[in-house]
């Protein structure tokens, strides 16, 4: 038993540091630029343990990818839309989990680098609210497949700026400001 837990501890810690070494070496450049030779010697394990686990980068930035993926739908999953306050609450502690997680979603929604996370991320959001948001508000069907589709985009280009400025307002206040939005429209706002 105490060798499993052993063995058990070393997978993660060597699934950790090679997940940390990729999240590292994405900051220089693209996937398509990183080299699982480079992730081994970032982490300091050999090409063998990493083929233990892994079949090459993408498939561990898949892994990465995936894992953030889960636990966002976890927090979407958790609330619902059926008021504009739960829609705010829902929205901030969205905001709080990319907050907890700034590093590695700021790497992976890089402007520089590949685009397939927040494309995941965007179907994601997209799903969510046209099966429960546009549902729970009455919207046209017609419509609401546009509707949706401004709502996530832009709530997601808002999020990643957010990031980007180094989350210079609070998980709340930008909460507010992307409902506000979606609620009232640019000329709802007291720009002041």
């Amino acid at each position: 038993m105490k060798l499993n837990k052993k063995l058990d501890r070393r997978k993660k810690y060597t699934r950790m540091v090679l997940k940390d070494s990729l999240m590292e070496l994405l900051k220089e450049k693209p996937i398509s630029n990183v080299t699982v030779k480079e992730i081994c010697e970032r982490a300091d394990i050999n090409r063998s343990t990493f083929y233990t686990h892994y079949s090459d980068q993408y498939d561990l930035v898949e892994q990465i990818e995936s894992e953030l993926i889960h636990d966002m739908e976890k927090y979407l999953n958790s609330v619902n839309f059926d008021t504009d306050e739960e829609a705010k609450e829902m929205t901030e502690r969205l905001l709080d989990y990319l907050a907890s997680r700034a590093d590695d979603c700021k790497t992976l929604l890089s402007y520089e680098g590949d685009s397939t996370f927040q494309r995941k991320v965007t179907s994601v959001a997209y799903r969510f609210i046209l099966n429960e948001g546009m549902t729970a508000k009455n919207i046209d069907p017609s419509i609401s497949e546009y509707i949706s589709s401004f709502i996530v985009n832009g709530s997601i280009q808002m999020m990643k700026l957010w990031l980007y400025n180094n989350m210079d307002r609070s998980p709340k206040e930008m909460s507010q400001l992307i409902n506000d939005f979606i609620n009232k429209g640019l000329y709802g706002l007291n720009l002041k």
